[in-house]
């Protein structure tokens, strides 16, 4: 099969590779669509030092089953699918209470750690154990249906987060996971969403997606107006989506006394934390991890157009033009959100 293989950092090359072999319990997806997640861009060039080469990369996908396990029920050859990005044990601690995303022995998709190595789907196939594997309506295209893994990480934030009807939002970082969780918050009963970020076109993006107000952080106090949009008193939830210092204290700033911040961004391993902010004002301040049984509402929800992914899916191209997609993430083009190859 063709695949997109990490050989080197910052060296991405079209190889032809093993069609990989299915266990008893796993199905062989023909893939058709793959996004280029942020996570990828960064182990592209070893900073996360979760790609450790040789790898192929890639968990955002969608395809259609090509064969199916001597063990699988309820899935047939051609149905057309996606699938959580993370391999659960489903016999741990965690999975038996309903945690996948806190698995003792979880594996990711396109991910080499050191500890294990999982191919990904960067390539004409994947295998994909069935319990991780959902069906995707008639209505929701393949290209969409790649986008279910960010969606599912914005949705799972905004689940976990106590919000009231007519309640204020703000999201720090309107980059793919931002862009979702402003729609995600709004679909959860959110009156006014209000976007942070320190690109005037990815605030455009936010504006077209739902946002009521958008900050550019380079140029505004975005504390102030906050505020000033609140009658002085911070938004009700505040998600942070980047993961630095500067936002997470921005985000904290942000907050009404008794309100709450969620943490989706998770670029530094640790931050300085404003500990006397939180804790004089009681502040709730909550992690929240990749997702949580949420795909198939992720998939309703993008169904039924209450969260909106054709916008931010800025160029969609043959997987021979990976690694040129690549270095254009990488340099951090304008203007370009989110990839989708298709092997």
């Amino acid at each position: 099969m063709k695949a997109l293989v990490l050989n080197e950092y910052k060296s991405l090359a079209l190889q032809e590779e093993p069609a990989p072999a299915i266990a008893p319990n796993e199905v062989l997806i023909r893939v058709h669509s793959c996004g280029i997640c942020g996570s990828d861009v960064h182990g592209f060039d070893g900073s996360s030092g979760r790609r450790i080469p040789p790898v192929i990369m890639g968990h955002e996908a969608s395809g259609v089953i090509a064969e199916l396990g001597a063990d699988v029920e309820g899935f047939s050859k051609g149905d057309r699918v996606t699938f959580d990005s993370m391999i659960s044990c489903r016999n741990c601690y965690f999975c038996r209470k309903g945690q996948p995303n806190l698995c003792d022995n979880r594996r990711v998709l396109g991910v080499s750690c050191g500890e294990y190595r999982r191919n990904g789907a960067f390539a004409e196939f994947v295998n994909v154990p069935s319990h991780i594997v959902f069906n995707v309506p008639d209505d929701v295209t393949f290209e969409q249906a790649a986008m279910v893994e960010p969606v599912s990480v914005a949705v799972h934030a905004v689940n976990i987060t106590p919000i009231s009807l007519g309640d204020t939002a703000v999201v720090v970082g309107a980059g793919m996971i931002g862009l979702l969780t402003l729609q995600a918050a709004r679909a959860a009963g959110c009156a006014k969403v209000i976007s942070v970020d320190l690109a005037d076109d990815r605030l455009a993006l936010a504006k077209k997606l739902g946002a009521d107000e958008t900050i550019n952080s380079g140029s505004t106090d975005v504390v102030a107006a906050v505020q000033a949009l609140t009658e002085g008193r911070g938004a009700d939830v505040v998600f942070e989506a980047v993961g630095a210092t500067v936002t997470v204290k921005m985000a904290i700033d942000s907050t009404r006394k008794g309100g709450v911040v969620t943490l989706i961004g998770n670029i530094a391993p640790t931050i300085d934390f404003g500990l006397q902010s939180v804790v004089t004002r009681e502040i709730s301040v909550l992690g929240s991890c990749a997702s949580s049984n949420d795909y198939a509402a992720c998939l309703r929800l993008i169904a039924s157009g209450a969260i909106r992914v054709d916008d931010m899916i800025s160029a969609t191209v043959p997987l021979e033009r990976g690694a040129e997609m690549f270095d254009r993430l990488y340099a951090k083009e304008a203007n370009l959100t989110k990839v989708i190859l298709q092997p």
